[in-house]
């Protein structure tokens, strides 16, 4: 590793703390798709359609099958920081949210861990021409701003909310609903941070439990009033 490289881990090493957030880096590499104004990176895997109107903006990544964890990592937050290719590296590190997944073949083949950037955040950290760079990168907490966001989508006995902009981990690992009428019922994936519940909520409030992968579980009460509808989306708490 170079002494650039060096320098930048030792300097996020010490942010880490603050953070709240442990584990080293690890090697990977990055490409990059989607254009230069990131349109072809829309929608995606995880579900998250429109990444403008959804707070992701540009600063996002697909995941290798070893990355991607069948949509379990979908809104987790990465740091990367370019390494040894002085020749291609840009200094510094950008934070990118996991979007979409990088199907098999090349670079994202398993065991890989590859992330495929959209173009306007790997020209960050890299020059067009390197294509591939080798990277290193470590989890960190998502910040965001707003609420937990909750789109609700489906029909009638087929509530299939879309979960948004989620502070912390980021990435949902079960999720609970509660109608006024009801006791606390839990949801299924259906993909990405789609979950599903088959049960008739129509004219009641609506209450969420969202709990991520390190374990932290935030309770939003009463996020949708009773005359909500398919269609619409909410707001509720956020992880600190």
């Amino acid at each position: 590793m170079n002494i650039l490289a060096l320098l930048l881990v030792g300097i996020f090493s010490l942010a880490e703390s603050a953070y709240g957030y442990y584990g080293g880096w690890i090697n990977a590499h990055a490409t990059f798709y989607g254009g230069g104004d990131a349109s072809g990176t829309m929608g995606g895997a995880c579900g998250y359609g429109n990444l403008y109107s959804q707070g992701y903006g540009t600063n996002t990544a697909a995941l290798s099958t070893a990355l991607f964890k069948n949509g379990l990592s979908c809104g987790a937050c990465f740091q990367l920081v370019c390494v040894n290719d002085p020749q291609w590296c840009i200094r510094g590190s950008i934070t990118v949210t996991a979007t979409n997944f990088c199907p098999p073949g090349g670079w994202c083949d398993p065991p890989n861990h590859h992330f495929d950037l959209s173009q306007p955040v790997f020209l960050r950290i890299a020059q067009y021409h390197a294509g591939i760079v080798p990277v290193l990168y470590r989890r960190v907490p998502c910040r965001r701003r707003g609420g937990i966001r909750f789109s609700i989508n489906g029909h009638s006995y087929f509530n299939l909310v879309l979960i948004t902009n989620v502070g912390g981990a980021g990435d949902v690992n079960s999720v609970y609903i509660k109608g006024s009428r009801t006791t606390w019922q839990p949801m299924s994936r259906n993909w990405g941070q789609n979950w599903q519940s088959n049960s008739y909520l129509n004219g009641q409030s609506l209450s969420f439990k969202v709990t991520t992968s390190d374990g932290r579980t935030l309770v939003s009460y009463n996020v949708a009033s009773p005359n909500w509808s398919f269609g619409q989306t909410f707001t509720g708490g956020q992880f600190r």
